[in-house]
């Protein structure tokens, strides 16, 4: 097959896979964000790793919780586990990894990586995610089709340290 003919099969390849797109307007417009649903995730006492080429390292253990909002509810499976790094600018990078189960049994998985930072003047405001979730196909696939940013916080009034996690679907 010779360049041209290859470059024109790579072409009609491509134009097949992005016919289904919608065209762009004019003026693209941001995506708005809508509630999805939120956590309240229980977390057990910090297990320091110690200090590696990259900074301190903690992990801090998932130990259960709830989830709510339209369209789905359940709980956080106890197991998961928060892997936490602070680095020299005083940040700590997180990358959380667990499981919801919901109401009706079916099982997702959650990865949750951010930043928090302690607050200045330019940051006001919980903490921001970036959430993505592995869901089996059925009711909830739209977990694994839908951008998310998620806002962390101190949960207020719980018994032990918690978090709640709110998330916010792109649409």
């Amino acid at each position: 097959m010779r360049v041209s003919a290859r470059f024109a099969a790579v072409v009609t390849g491509l134009t097949a896979l992005l016919a289904p797109l919608p065209a762009l307007p004019q003026e693209p417009q941001p995506p708005r964000l809508e509630f999805a649903f939120e956590e309240i995730v229980t977390l057990g006492p910090a297990i320091p790793v110690g200090d590696t080429p990259l900074g301190r390292r903690n992990i801090v253990p998932i130990t259960g919780g709830t989830v709510a909002g339209p369209g789905i509810a359940g709980t956080i499976i106890a197991g998961g586990w928060d892997w936490q790094l602070v680095r020299s600018d005083g940040c700590t990078e997180i990358e959380a990894d667990y499981m919801i189960r919901t109401d009706d049994g079916v099982v997702i998985n959650v990865i949750n990586i951010g930043a928090l930072c302690p607050p200045t003047a330019g940051s006001p405001g919980p903490a921001k995610t970036q959430p993505r979730f592995e869901a089996p196909k059925g009711k909830y696939e739209w977990l694994n089709r839908t951008a998310f940013i998620g806002t962390l916080e101190l949960a207020p009034d719980t018994a032990g340290p918690a978090v709640r996690i709110r998330f916010y679907k792109a649409v």
